[in-house]
């Protein structure tokens, strides 16, 4: 077989669309990660009193970290990051005991959580009685998807495996508050009346 070597002037060129295509490959922003950021960067004002009574009231037990955690959850929403040294000093638990607990636990949080925690029932009773339109319904009132906080810090949107109604489904529940037997449309108009509330 012969080769033939052509001159570095003849060698062919890339087609009009390869080369469009290859100058405008910019990355795209990950707009969740960036609506992450956006919201770790709204500072909220701790209230070391309460941190430091919680604190106390475990005796400062590193078996209690969890429960201290949780009640840090209770009153913010989430595990605000200038608490977690504090809970390291005064506790002497390590930094990624923290983090591991914060990520194993789905009742803790370390991104801000919206005020309204909404958990859609997935279990089988909901599931086979629509619990995938609530969550759709959800969705689209929010303008948020599963797993997600709306940018107002108002809602966060979570699927959950089971409440324990299965025969109210499909059930959510905000925050402690369980709504059974629902629609679309009643799903919908828990979440306005959570609006209004809040206005």
């Amino acid at each position: 077989m012969k080769i033939v070597r052509l001159p570095a002037n003849c060698l062919p060129l890339p087609s009009r669309s390869k080369q469009y295509a290859m100058s405008t490959q910019t990355p795209m922003p990950d707009q969740a990660a960036e609506k992450r950021v956006n919201r770790m960067e709204k500072t909220i004002e701790i209230d070391w009193q309460k941190i430091n009574a919680i604190i106390d009231r475990y005796s400062a037990s590193r078996e209690a970290l969890l429960m201290i955690m949780q009640d840090i959850s209770d009153i913010y929403n989430y595990m605000p990051p200038e608490v977690i040294p504090v809970l390291v000093e005064k506790i002497g638990v390590k930094e990624s005991l923290i983090y591991s607990v914060a990520t194993f636990y789905k009742t803790i949080s370390l991104e801000p959580r919206g005020k309204y925690i909404v958990n859609v029932c997935t279990g089988t009773a909901c599931h086979v009685r629509g619990a995938s339109k609530i969550m759709d319904a959800l969705a689209e009132k929010l303008k948020i998807r599963e797993g997600e906080t709306s940018d107002d810090l108002l809602f966060t949107l979570e699927a959950v495996r089971c409440v324990g109604c299965c025969a109210s489904g499909p059930v959510i529940t905000v925050n402690q508050e369980t709504h059974g037997g629902l629609d679309r449309s009643s799903a919908v108009k828990i979440i306005e009346g959570c609006e209004r509330d809040a206005t």
